[in-house]
């Protein structure tokens, strides 16, 4: 057993972390996400280098034990110290890939991402290689097949402000309809303040096929000259 990584073993262990790494980029940077495929990379071989280091201090102090039995009982090397330490920091980098705009959150698969390929990086610096290659396969099927296999459809919370009751929510409601949007709830308010014209507040519980921009629906709804305010709100 060699208490050492050769330079080639490093550049293997680097170049590997790229790969592995590059092909989870390679799926956000196609998806327009906040951290692509150098992102990812770079994640991946941080860690990589971290666990590496991780792996020379235990060596270091194994070949300092058996050159100094004496001192062994006082040496000590934890292999999880810097390795918890990755956990933790790539946590602080994903949290900046989330975003909240208009109570809509994003970026949260990205940074799920980031610190999977953390972990993809920490196995591979330690030569845990049958671990990298199978998370790697994992990570990849989760973030390309998954969604295809389940179909999922999340229901989401859309409020329009509008006037003229009757018309505008036949108006609404042919959008929903033509676009094969499912309606699953509805809440109605109604401001009365003015009399002469009152402002009708509906909360719509929808599902949205995915093959549709929430953007989109807000933009072609708000094209109506009844229509006030519209917006998604969260859950």
């Amino acid at each position: 057993m060699n208490l050492y990584l050769s330079i080639y073993e490093i550049i293997f262990r680097l170049l590997l972390s790229v790969v592995c790494a590059g092909l989870i980029g390679y799926n956000r940077e196609q998806k327009n996400h906040s951290a692509g495929l150098r992102t990812h990379i770079l994640v991946c071989v941080g860690a990589c280098i971290i666990a590496m280091i991780q792996k020379e201090i235990g060596f270091n102090a194994l070949m300092m034990a058996s050159k100094y039995p004496r001192y062994a009982g006082v040496i000590r090397a934890d292999e999880a110290r810097l390795i918890a330490q990755v956990v933790s920091g790539v946590g602080f980098l994903g949290a900046g890939t989330i975003l909240v705009h208009h109570q809509i959150v994003r970026g949260l698969t990205t940074a799920a991402s980031l610190w999977a390929v953390a972990g993809l990086g920490l196995a591979i610096g330690m030569g845990n290689y049958d671990i990298a290659i199978a998370g790697t396969v994992v990570i990849f099927l989760v973030l390309t097949v998954l969604k295809q296999i389940l179909h999922i459809t999340p229901v989401k919370k859309v409020m329009i402000q509008y006037r003229h009751k009757k018309e505008t929510k036949t108006f609404i409601q042919d959008y929903f309809d033509e676009h094969g949007i499912v309606v699953r709830d509805v809440n109605f308010n109604v401001d009365q303040s003015d009399t002469n014209n009152h402002i009708y507040t509906n909360v719509y519980d929808v599902e949205i096929p995915t093959k549709i921009n929430n953007a989109d629906i807000i933009e072609d709804i708000s094209m109506n000259e009844n229509i006030m305010s519209i917006k998604m709100v969260s859950l």
